[in-house]
């Protein structure tokens, strides 16, 4: 692989190449006696710099700088990190300073190393894109996507084609590479879409799941495409026997991938405990697979770029074996190699060429852009005539014209290789930089997945009936909230006459994969065996309901995705299920000496999200030391049966009005006892609400004063340390305590409390009853009101 090489070729029409002679000096200096040594050495300074060592760190450490500065001014028009490396390239090459031999302008003799490191590290990009994707998700796609991924390649391809013909003026298709050409400008690259959707954090939204869905599927076509091109320039040039020779060498491959390394590889991830970690062993086995590559390419005569990612693709996706490879590779190639590939391929730019460019590298530019105007075009027409929104079609359709790292690295490797010239390599940089610039910028203007949020209709515990299902979600992250789940609606007593319909979301990481789940756990039937994500999740549920039976219905879902975008798993669930409440777990659990048991701040960041962004109601549950059970005959507020015990503390407000809502739905079951506790200020300090609050607060506390079933308590408190006071005298009773969250509610009965308030998201009182110095051994249910936006 050539890309260390970042010399210019001499080049006039295709195929015109002047061989340039190259002196290497011998023994190679790699590392240098050190600074020190060189200067009592009186040598001069710039002799430092000759030994390849110190001066890949320096080039690495000068690329890295100059991106960041760089990135930092163009990141406020919405251009990707992908443009500032390959400007900096642009910047440190032959372009700018042409001419120069210095250390600054990364001269060619300097730059071997680098583009030796650099090119490593995109082979191992290739092959961890492989690990990451998922090859059945092109039979489980859509019809839509499947339609957009192949017609996205072949329309494209077929125009590109007719273009290059009616400008060619011998009218042969198959000389100068033209038909390989074809192929490489109107593909789809599955990793650059990934990146871009992740960038855009639209990655499992709707548009961002069939994009991907999509992109699989042309990615897919574009590598059969292109073998097929690489096969039929073989034919003309060589001889078919040539071809089937290959061909067969082909098939050998894949069946070898497919029949010996897949099937190893499966047998590491059944040697290995579920959910435990991969042995280091089967790892290091993978990597120095993955590292003899290159002899496997030249052993099957395969085309070099594709073996590491045939590779990648055997490995089975996720977790075990996967994701433990992405992890351990991921940021050093991420985060270390491929920026300074992209880097590397920008100082082979070079417009100055473009001025003397040949007529044939002007037709190849001008079929390049037809192939990307059909691609638009068909990417935006198939979505219109499935119904979907103008605006969507229009950001998936520029979703699928994006170019990135891949393309500029198919034409690096075709320039590299002399395949393509100087100019041809210029006009193609071109088009992949204005389109890596311009499609972020656009999609983000057309596409805001939050428009589905806004709440046109009431969804809440308030504007439900009491004698109607109510519809709830449950959010699981890890095993012990399956628990807290089942207690709390437990003490919910659900019953035929006030029916529950929960909806269970098992939330899981996305790691080693780029696509994200969803899946629909069907009941009485098993998980998929091979990704048991939820099976004790389902288990647990299905018992809950059986033991519940026709008071409450349960479906579990499984949500496979990354930690900052799982809120649209779950407010795409609340919209499709018409849900009114969802219950989120605390980030934080304690154990019963009060010590911290778990504390994890992406879900603390998560539930953050859900309440800025939901169609409904949410509730945040702190559960406390003790499991919230049913108290027995002993304890103090229990009736002659056993009950459960549950305060609501009510200042007033939408949020509490929502909490009493919830606490009168609960309290019509008689195994339950029900106190509200109404926090009045003193010399009306407390009336700063609204007219129209207190006359909704007033409504529903009359209710409750004539139910008379729950009992109501009035408090009256002059500022926060007495309300806290109060509150610490009273938490000990109840086993279940829900308030409103009142964020940003400024309010005399909890002035001062605020400045000791850790967790916005629970509000000042869920903060103040969460907290150690209450002893927390009971549950605190905090309450938010849908949250009604105007579009």
């Amino acid at each position: 692989m050539a890309f260390n090489n970042l010399s210019s070729p001499t080049t006039g029409m295709e195929g015109q190449v002047r061989v340039e002679e190259v002196c290497l000096k011998f023994p190679p200096k790699v590392s240098s006696p050190g600074l020190a040594a060189l200067i009592l050495s009186n040598e001069q300074k710039e002799t430092f710099m000759d030994f390849a060592g110190p001066r890949l760190h320096f080039q690495m450490i000068l690329i890295f700088v100059f991106t960041q500065v760089i990135h930092n001014m163009l990141k406020h028009l919405g251009l990707p990190m992908f443009i500032s490396q390959i400007l900096v390239g642009m910047i440190l090459g032959p372009m700018v300073f042409k001419g120069h031999d210095s250390l600054v302008t990364m001269s060619e003799d300097s730059v071997q190393v680098l583009g030796t490191v650099a090119s490593f590290g995109y082979i191992f990009f290739l092959f961890l894109s492989g690990v990451k994707m998922d090859l059945s998700m092109t039979y489980k796609a859509g019809r839509m996507a499947v339609c957009i991924g192949l017609l996205a390649v072949v329309v494209p391809l077929t125009f590109c084609l007719i273009t290059v013909k009616a400008l060619s003026t011998d009218g042969e298709l198959f000389e100068n590479n033209s038909l390989f050409l074809a192929v490489t400008n109107s593909g789809t690259s599955f990793p650059v879409i990934h990146c871009l959707l992740d960038e855009l954090k639209i990655l499992n939204s709707e548009l961002g799941r069939l994009g991907l869905s999509a992109a699989l599927v042309s990615d897919i076509a574009s590598l059969v495409l292109m073998n097929l091109s690489q096969w039929v320039k073989v034919a003309q040039e060589i001889s078919a026997t040539l071809v089937l020779k290959d061909f067969g060498l082909a098939i050998a491959f894949v069946l070898v991938v497919v029949f010996v390394l897949r099937p190893g590889m499966k047998w590491m991830v059944r040697r290995t405990p579920e959910g435990g970690q991969i042995k280091d062993v089967f790892l290091y086995a993978v990597i120095l697979g993955f590292m003899s590559s290159p002899r496997i390419n030249e052993f099957f005569n395969i085309f070099l770029l594709f073996g590491p990612f045939i590779l990648g693709l055997a490995v089975p996706d996720g977790p075990p074996l996967g994701s433990a490879l992405v992890e351990k590779l991921d940021p050093v190639v991420s985060g270390l190699f491929l920026p300074l590939f992209a880097s590397t391929c920008g100082m082979r730019i070079d417009l100055s060429y473009l001025k003397k460019s040949t007529e044939y590298a002007q037709n190849q530019a001008i079929a390049a852009v037809v192939a990307v105007i059909f691609k638009f075009g068909v990417s935006l027409a198939l979505p219109l005539l499935c119904k979907m929104p103008l605006r969507d079609s229009l950001a998936l359709a520029f979703i699928m014209i994006t170019k990135g790292i891949v393309e500029m690295g198919s034409y690096s490797f075709l320039f590299d290789n002399m395949v393509i010239s100087q100019d041809l390599f210029a006009f193609m940089s071109i088009i992949i930089i204005l389109l890596a610039s311009i499609v972020p910028i656009l999609v983000k203007r057309l596409y805001d997945p939050s428009r589905k949020y806004i709440g046109y209709q009431k969804r809440s515990i308030m504007h439900s009936k009491l004698k109607e299902e109510l519809r709830m979600i449950g959010c699981i992250h890890v095993p012990g909230n399956v628990n807290s789940i089942i207690n709390i609606l437990n003490a919910s007593c659900p019953n035929r006459e006030n029916p529950i319909a929960l909806d269970v979301l098992h939330l899981v990481k996305l790691s080693g994969r780029a696509t994200p789940l969803f899946i629909a756990h069907q009941k009485h039937r098993k998980t998929q065996s091979n990704k048991s994500y939820s099976e004790n999740v389902v288990l647990a549920f299905n018992q809950f309901e059986r033991d519940n039976w026709e008071a409450v219905s349960v479906n579990v879902f499984t949500a496979v995705s990354p930690p900052n975008l799982m809120y649209e798993d779950i407010c795409n669930l609340a919209l499709d299920k018409l849900t009114s409440f969802i219950l989120l777990p605390f980030h934080r659990r304690w154990y019963i000496d009060g010590s911290i048991e778990s504390e994890d701040q992406a879900i603390r960041s998560l539930n953050c999200s859900i309440l800025e962004r939901a169609p409904c109601s949410v509730g945040i549950l702190v559960e406390g030391r003790r499991p919230l059970k049913r108290s027995n005959s002993r304890d103090k507020l229990s009736s002659e049966s056993s009950s459960y015990s549950i305060a609501v503390i009510f200042l007033g407000g939408k949020d509490d009005r929502e909490a009493l809502a919830l606490a009168k739905r609960i309290s019509q079951d008689q195994r339950v006892s029900l106190t509200v506790i109404h926090l009045k200020g003193t010399n009306n300090l407390g009336a700063i609400l609204a007219d129209l609050d207190r006359m909704l607060d007033d409504e529903m506390l009359r209710g409750v004063k004539e139910g008379g079933y729950i009992r109501y308590v009035d408090k009256q408190v002059n500022d926060g340390p007495e309300t806290s006071s109060f509150l610490r005298s009273i938490v000990d009773d109840h086993q279940l305590i829900i308030v409103g969250r009142r964020y940003n509610t400024e309010d005399p009965r909890t002035f001062g409390l605020e400045e000791w308030s850790e967790f916005q998201e629970i509000g000042i009182i869920g903060d103040l009853l969460s907290s150690a110095d209450f002893g927390g051994n009971y549950s605190v249910l905090i309450v938010q009101q849908q949250q009604l936006r105007i579009a």
